[in-house]
């Protein structure tokens, strides 16, 4: 048997959403949330519109762009834009994980649309970006969560553009550079980079998407939960902090608490920093070790944030996927006993291995820590097996 490592990680919470919360988060946080109060008081308006504020400050988002809550996290968020907004033009929908495809699905086989191109890639690579149009509308997902993908820049969306562009952003939003004059609508929930409670999806609406909603109605109902059309005037009662349904005042006392966090520990560029500075320590040890790797390929598009890894040790070569899916989840609970990582399998419809995050609410002492229990957890799972 190998030897145990000694110094373990200071909070084992690598999952990939919901993910860890700040860095000295206590349940205390919360006791000033108004909990038994109406969304609609004064104090309940004022919370909502101050966690606008503060996203629109902490983003960097450009002044004439809008912020809007909405219901059920980014799937609600992204999946209100669709049903609002296209229809109106072609659309190119770029996939490479699992949630890109469930757009792609809903977009091909709800939504129905007639004049659909669909860019597909396997878990690990990128789809061929270049194939987008000026003159489509375009969906697309910046960092594929599942797969370790992310969207290098996005120059290969024309800024003469006439279609929209559809982002879903949910692990890329607070962690990585996104190019606001490319996008008009971008979609992102809490529980992801600023590790908040689960429940509430945000949307990024730019001038141009506001003027769809303004001008194009689409030939299928939408339901109320999914209802941007509001968002279209300039005095919209949305960015004020009205919603399109009950949402808990209690989620937003603490992501408010983890936008002020943020605020303190430099804004987005702190968080982006703290965010490489947690992947260049995994990519250390990854490039030290002959059992474990990437499974995205090409450093350009590797995610900085859902860090996907694939075994690729001799021992391991002749597995089949259910027999490697088998070692990682060995892995995983040999892990947890040892309140050394938690919830570090890959997605379940991804190539089987490892996933590890490394937002910037992860601190990157625990990462380097991680790496050993690693080592000794697939020695100890590959002899078990």
């Amino acid at each position: 048997m190998s030897m145990k490592p000694v110094l373990r990680p200071a909070d084992p919470r690598f999952s990939s959403g919901p993910t860890r919360k700040r860095p000295g988060w206590e349940p205390s946080a919360l006791s000033g949330a108004p909990v038994g109060r109406s969304h609609r008081s004064t104090t309940g308006k004022a919370r909502i519109a101050e966690a606008l504020e503060r996203t629109s400050a902490l983003l960097e988002i450009p002044h004439d762009y809008r912020v809007v809550l909405l219901p059920g996290s980014d799937t609600g968020a992204i999946e209100a834009a669709m049903w609002c907004l296209l229809g109106a033009k072609p659309v190119d929908l770029f996939a490479f994980d699992e949630f890109g495809r469930r757009w792609l699905t809903d977009a091909r086989d709800q939504l129905r649309l007639e004049n659909l191109s669909l860019y597909e890639a396997d878990y690990g690579h990128a789809p061929d970006f270049s194939a987008a149009r000026d003159d489509h509308d375009i969906v697309f997902t910046w960092n594929a969560t599942a797969a370790g993908v992310r969207v290098p820049d996005a120059d290969w969306i024309a800024a003469d553009r006439t279609g929209l562009t559809l982002c879903d952003a949910t692990s890329a939003a607070f962690a990585m550079p996104l190019a606001w004059d490319r996008l008009d609508v971008t979609t992102f929930s809490w529980q992801k980079c600023l590790g908040g409670e689960a429940q509430h999806g945000m949307a990024v609406l730019s001038p141009r998407a506001r003027a769809r909603l303004a001008d194009y109605r689409p030939p299928w109902p939408v339901p109320r939960v999914m209802n941007l059309f509001g968002a279209a005037a300039d005095d919209s009662a949305m960015f004020d902090g009205d919603v399109l349904n009950t949402p808990s005042l209690l989620a937003i006392e603490d992501y408010l608490d983890a936008l002020r966090w943020a605020a303190r520990e430099g804004g987005l560029a702190g968080l982006i920093a703290r965010t490489e500075a947690n992947v260049s320590a995994l990519t250390r040890w990854v490039e030290a070790r002959d059992w474990i790797d990437f499974l995205c390929p090409d450093p350009a598009v590797r995610s900085t944030t859902s860090v996907t890894l694939k075994f690729s040790s001799p021992q391991t070569a002749e597995l089949s996927p259910a027999e490697a899916r088998a070692l990682a989840a060995r892995m995983a609970r040999l892990l947890a006993r040892e309140d050394a990582a938690f919830d570090i399998t890959g997605h379940k419809k991804a190539r089987p291995g490892l996933r590890i995050w490394c937002g910037p609410t992860v601190e990157t002492d625990d990462i380097v820590a991680l790496g050993p229990w690693l080592d000794w957890a697939y020695e100890e799972a590959l002899a078990a097996g």
